[in-house]
């Protein structure tokens, strides 16, 4: 489909996010043995035991005053020329105060990415968005530090064995040694052994032959969050990149850790960009600058374990300078996102960049943790400790309690019980339907002295606690299967518990499948995202030393440095290998995994949620043939299909013949993102046989993967697969929208869109009232004063991504009805391009318009409306969406409201900002 007319404008849509839970699955009925042409409907998440929890953790928003404006050209690492970048940039300056727009430029780029970030109202940057030079508008977000999730020792010799770096390095001989790393981050302790620093006695200094790169750019007091108390948005950048949060020496140690830990590539040199304080937040413009520094210093690999959830689509300015970095020979990695229980298109920037390798993650196959004992064997019990709480006794025995048979809402805890009735005991609580915050809190109001978790789907699970009143008694986790058992014992005659503080090894039931939080593709634009995966479910590596030296913390941020390390190994075997080609490579010889949902039943998890598979570094080092492209990104249903040519090499000395096949992957889809259904494999694909690859060349195949032409507005894949018993197995995955990809519905939600009026904020000096307020629902003839940040607000749920969304002002009719515009020649007073969905159900993002309008009159380009009625319509374009089609476009008019300012006095604008609400 065509896409719309470029617009100067983009926005980001917030809402909130939790942790992923899953739950055990139970195939509905018809569900083994699909068929293509006969979708089989395997349930929804719900059906499936999907949690879908509520909470903000993880998310991205924008600051109210702060954007990117992009400017024309290209900059110099894709064939800019420095001094036309600059003349563009100083002509928008001048440009722009010409308009009357009154910006701060803040950071100037031009590398990796042409443009400047700007401070200053939404009524500036609109002025000087209609200047000559600029391009597009971006706000500026704001990105959570990654929350470290804690576990307990599962060893990095475990992962690493996962994806052959193992053999890469005992075998191959291969360190990684003179390629250079790049880790974005929160800074790395430089003086940790593992690193080759001198240890906690005493500072090794920065650089170090180890961490030999990098830059401070924040300072340890640095947080851009302005909800935080700790709020200090002032950069205090500085030459040292030490690690004081804990995230970045973590996946540093993954990529290159050497010592008692041994990382994926230990002899490669590291670089420590860090855009994180000690705690809190950083902006997307600090990620810019650090790209940039990144390029100037040389970098061969990038890692970034940090991104912004939902945000899918690939103009944003960290994955346009992403991409950019590509194009002049840096390979860059970045983790895809954490937000798998949020459902569909939750992938973000940076990893869907068109160039850069968008990581998955799959959970570790061994977990090792501390452990206590059960009676009457003393068997041996992992656990993971629950945070914050109080650190479990390493002695000690105590009674077993427990309140019901698994499944049942008694073992579930959820309800307050009677005071008393677990003194003197470590109760066993199965998960699900409440908080942890709430299991604990029940339990520990109920006497018990401590809690034993155990989950309600295969895998291990942290904790967390967070919460008021705080929790003041152990609180640890376990498997189903220990649970399971712990129950039986208790039940056949009683059972104790031994605090130890020995460790225990056990596989992982989930070891190998794609872990729970990962996020799902594709990106807005229908592109294959992710790209492929890595082990980030429990992964043991380093850690600050005055934080304890070494943790277990799970994510996509733990699974994105794992293929950074192997991209190391390749360049350093392979070191005349373009920047441009490794992702394809690595896809070539990935290896899918099984649904995670139900291992074992035959289904392939979905593409557009491992993408190639599992990585497989030495398969990728040693093969001599390879096939492009890595992928095929399809796009909506075509009649007919899809015809798609691929091109096999061949290195080796000999010819090879490859048995042409497919292999279907689960499909996704249905109305609501957050809680999609899962149906089996949807294409089918028409091609030859075989094809026989001579040496030293290469040969052409074409086949047709077709979907179901059903319309079944589903997210469908699989594998195009290539086998030669003397070569193995190259996979081509393949993503693709069956159906009409407009007849998604955006603005589609029982409550949303509707006029909303801030309240609740306190409206402190330093506050971002449209940040930490909350909305009311405002009905028809509100009246709003357009002071302190009473100003019309549309409160926006987008269901899917958006291409662009619009808002023109209409005076109101005596009626309450629509009259005329405000001004036909410039009706639109708010508008945004690159839309992401709603990251919740519920959640929204809050459009205030600040009463005024563009006007062709003076140097001031913007006009206060006068006192009276209105009404605000907005008009939203569909991703791939062709403005001019009404199949394309969704529309909404608000009810009428007052404009009514203290004494008649015009000019008082509210800011304008995004949030979520509360109580909505």
């Amino acid at each position: 489909m065509p896409h719309t007319p470029h617009s100067r404008w983009a926005r980001r849509a917030l809402g909130g996010l939790g942790a992923a839970a899953l739950m055990a699955a139970t195939l509905a009925p018809g569900a083994s043995g699909a068929d293509p042409d006969e979708p089989a409907f395997l349930g929804s998440a719900e059906d499936l035991g999907v949690v879908h929890p509520g909470g903000d953790e993880g998310k991205a928003h924008t600051q109210s005053d702060a954007w990117f404006v992009q400017l024309k050209g290209q900059p110099t690492a894709t064939g800019g020329n420095a001094s036309s970048v600059k003349a563009t940039q100083r002509q928008f300056e001048r440009e722009a105060r010409a308009a009357g727009a009154d910006l701060e430029v803040t950071r100037s780029y031009g590398k990796v990415w042409q443009g400047v970030a700007v401070k200053g109202s939404e009524a500036d940057v609109r002025k000087a968005a209609r200047t000559s030079q600029v391009e597009a508008v971006f706000p500026v977000e704001v990105i959570e530090a990654p929350a470290p999730e804690q576990g307990e020792q599962p060893d990095m010799a475990y992962a690493v064995g996962m994806t052959g770096a193992d053999v890469a390095q005992s075998e191959l001989g291969l360190t990684g040694e003179g390629v250079k790393v790049a880790v974005m981050d929160t800074g790395i302790d430089y003086d940790h052994p593992d690193f080759g620093g001198n240890g906690a006695d005493g500072s090794t200094g920065f650089p170090t032959e180890r961490v030999a790169y990098g830059y401070d750019f924040v300072g340890d007091s640095y947080n851009a969050d302005s909800s935080s108390e700790d709020y200090q948005p002032v950069p205090q950048p500085d030459g040292d990149p030490d690690d004081c949060q804990g995230h970045g020496t973590h996946v540093a140690g993954i990529v290159g850790a050497d010592g008692e830990q041994v990382g994926v590539a230990p002899g490669s040199t590291l670089g420590a960009y860090r855009v994180f304080g000690c705690e809190g937040s950083t902006t997307a413009d600090i990620m810019l600058a650090a790209m940039e520094r990144a390029y100037d210093d040389g970098m061969d690999v990038l890692n970034m374990s940090i991104g912004s959830a939902f945000s899918t689509w690939k103009q944003y300015p960290t994955a346009a300078g992403a991409d950019a970095l590509v194009e002049a020979g840096m390979v860059v990695v970045a983790s895809i996102g954490n937000s798998g229980a949020a459902g569909t298109w939750s992938a973000g920037s940076p990893g869907v960049g068109e160039h850069v390798i968008g990581v998955a993650s799959y959970d570790n196959e061994f977990f090792t943790a501390n452990a206590f004992t059960v009676s009457p064997d003393d068997r041996a019990v992992p656990y993971v400790v629950g945070s914050p709480a109080p650190e479990p006794p390493t002695e000690g025995t105590a009674t077993l309690s427990r309140l019901g048979a698994p499944g049942s809402a008694e073992a579930q805890a959820c309800d307050p019980m009677d005071e008393g009735l677990l003194d003197g005991t470590v109760v066993l609580i199965e998960r699900g339907v409440c908080t942890f915050h709430q299991k604990a809190v029940n339990a520990q109001d109920a006497g018990a002295e401590g809690v034993v978790l155990y989950n309600n789907a295969a895998g291990y699970i942290n904790p967390s606690l967070s919460g008021d009143p705080a929790v003041t008694i152990p609180f640890v986790s376990i498997s189903r299967a220990d649970g399971i058992l712990i129950d039986e014992r208790i039940v056949d005659g009683g059972a104790e518990m031994t605090w130890t503080d020995e460790t225990a090894t056990a596989p992982s039931p989930t070891g190998g499948l794609i872990s729970s939080f990962s996020s799902y593709g594709m990106s807005a634009e229908l592109e294959l995202k992710p790209d492929l995966g890595a082990p980030g479910g429990q992964i043991y590596a380093t850690y600050p030393l005055e934080k304890g030296g070494y943790a277990t913390l799970s994510g996509t941020s733990m699974s994105s440095p794992h293929v950074a390390g192997a991209v190391a190994l390749l360049l350093e075997e392979k070191p005349d290998t373009e920047a441009h080609d490794v992702r394809a490579m690595l896809q070539n010889h990935a290896d899918p995994a099984e649904w995670n949902l139900a291992p074992g039943a035959g289904y392939i998890e979905p593409v557009h949620r491992q993408g190639a598979g599992m990585l497989d570094i030495d398969d990728t080092i040693l093969a001599t043939t390879s096939v492009t492209p890595g992928k095929l990104s399809l796009g909506e249903s075509a009649a007919g299909g899809h015809e798609v040519t691929m091109t096999l090499h061949n290195e080796g000395a000999e010819a090879v013949t490859y048995d042409v096949g497919h292999v279907g992957a689960l499909s996704t889809g249905g109305l609501d993102p957050n809680d999609p259904g899962y149906y089996g494999p949807l294409g089918s694909m028409d091609g030859p046989e075989s094809v026989n690859v001579p040496s030293g060349g290469s040969s052409e195949v074409t086949v047709t993967i077709q979907d179901t032409g059903e319309n079944a507005l589903a997210q469908y894949g699989g594998y195009v697969t290539f086998t030669s018993e003397t070569s193995g197995t190259l996979r081509v995955p393949y993503a693709g929208f069956d159906g009409d990809y407009q007849e998604l519905p955006v603005l589609e939600h029982p409550t949303f869109p509707a006029l909303a009026q801030l309240t609740g904020c306190d409206r402190l000096i330093g506050v971002d009232c449209t940040m930490n307020g909350s909305w009311d629902l405002a009905d028809e003839g509100t009246v709003f004063t357009m002071e302190d940040g009473d100003v019309p607000t549309a409160a926006v749920h987008l269901r899917h991504p958006a291409r662009s969304a619009t808002f023109e002002v209409y005076e109101a009719n005596a009626d309450g009805t629509k009259g005329d515009l405000v001004h036909p020649a410039f009706p639109v007073v708010m508008e945004g391009d690159y839309l992401a969905r709603s990251g919740s159900a519920d959640g929204f993002s809050a459009w205030a318009w600040d009463g005024t309008r563009d006007h062709n009159q003076g140097n001031d380009k913007r006009k206060t409306v006068p006192d009276g009625d209105y009404i605000l319509e907005l008009t939203v374009v569909k991703a791939l969406g062709d403005a001019s089609n009404p199949d394309h476009v969704e529309t909404w008019t608000s009810p009428s409201f007052t404009i009514d300012r203290p004494d008649s006095a015009p000019g008082n604008s509210g800011g304008k900002g995004k949030g979520k609400g509360k109580g909505n």
